[in-house]
């Protein structure tokens, strides 16, 4: 019994220790980090000051060529000025070489920057042993952010031979929508100013068509006919599964907490440019009309020889969350057509975090 007792406070001891351990490592990388950005810092901050300084003084003989100074005021003003950016580069540097030398030396005092530690025994689910139960500690540093993307606008396609004004598609009925998940990577390591988008979404893209027309199959041609009867509306929508990437550019601002640090791009400019590429999951085509004073819906569902792989190239330009959104398909609506006819989207953007 006594060995059996031994054995279980040994585990015991181990598993405490083992945790408290595991977060002192990771702690402890959090302050390298630290430390290693603060390196950087003192290497930024002499050439901030100097082009700070630099255009003080020009400004100052900027004012003496316009007389609005004297010989000796200007030589003077840039003595105080060189003289502020100078004590700005001891002052700042010191302040910074406190802070890393504060880090340094309490690599291994991990309390004083985290708080209670998290120790434990947990069997099936049940602990058993529980002391200062805390969170686990936030990443440091997160390179890659999931948002929800949302789109819609307007529809339409471009025809080779005609414009838009001659489209037989109406422009205010013909519209798309587009709804998926995307990722956000940060390319670089010290800066957010590109970052990549890529996820997965489906685009539905609807024409309305005009002149009491309709999509026939005909073999393997598909193509406009009048209906017989007087339509009242006359849709053709095809459903796509696609990967989206862009390469996204714009500035963003950095906080540091402390024991973490984010990178926000809330009411920044941005600009992203790429593509997407996937496959046609549905085509349908809805028919209502009149039949002998009975209203009359008609779903058809069936490939209408429409291309099975789609791709194209898409941009958004805008600020924070918001941004007007372009995409045209590189693929040809139709398969084996005399006539190729292409896909073109305008509208909104939402990618919510």
């Amino acid at each position: 019994m006594k060995t059996i007792t031994k054995i279980v406070v040994l585990a015991a001891l181990c598993l405490i220790f083992g945790n408290s351990h595991a977060q002192d490592s990771i702690q402890k990388q959090t302050n390298q980090i630290r430390i290693e950005r603060l390196e950087q810092l003192k290497v930024s901050i002499p050439e901030e000051e100097k082009a700070l300084l630099k255009s003080e003084v020009e400004r100052i003989m900027e004012r003496h060529e316009n007389k609005e100074i004297n010989d000796a005021e200007a030589e003077t003003l840039k003595k105080e000025v060189a003289k502020k950016r100078a004590l700005n580069i001891e002052n700042r540097l010191a302040i910074v070489e406190h802070q890393i030398a504060i880090l340094e030396r309490n690599l291994d005092d991990h309390d004083r920057y985290d708080g209670p530690r998290k120790t434990g025994i947990s069997v099936g689910g049940m602990t058993l042993v529980n002391e200062n139960p805390t969170k686990s500690a936030p990443k440091y540093d997160l390179r890659t952010s999931s948002q929800m993307l949302f789109a819609m606008g307007f529809n339409n396609t471009i025809i080779e031979g005609q414009s838009l004004e001659d489209s037989p598609y109406k422009i205010g009925g013909s519209g798309f929508v587009e709804l998926g998940w995307l990722w956000q990577t940060r390319l670089f390591k010290n800066t957010n100013f590109v970052r990549v988008n890529y996820g997965l979404s489906f685009q539905w893209n609807k024409l309305s068509i005009k002149n009491n027309q309709y999509f026939v199959t005909d073999g393997e041609e598909t193509k406009l006919e009048t209906f017989p009867l007087e339509l009242k509306k006359s849709k053709f929508r095809t459903t796509s599964l696609v990967v989206p990437v862009h390469f996204e550019f714009g500035p963003s601002k950095l906080k540091d907490y402390g024991n973490r640090i984010r990178y926000f791009t809330d009411n920044q400019f941005k600009i992203g440019l790429g593509g997407f590429a996937g496959v046609n999951v549905s085509t349908m085509q809805k028919l209502k009309y009149k039949e002998e004073g009975k209203l009359q819906k008609q779903k058809h569902k069936e490939d209408f020889n429409t291309t099975n792989f789609v791709y194209g190239i898409s941009g958004y330009i805008g600020v924070g969350d918001f941004s007007i959104y372009a995409k045209y398909n590189l693929n040809e609506l139709f398969k084996n057509q005399n006539i190729e006819q292409h896909n073109i989207s305008l509208g909104v953007r939402w990618a919510l975090d």
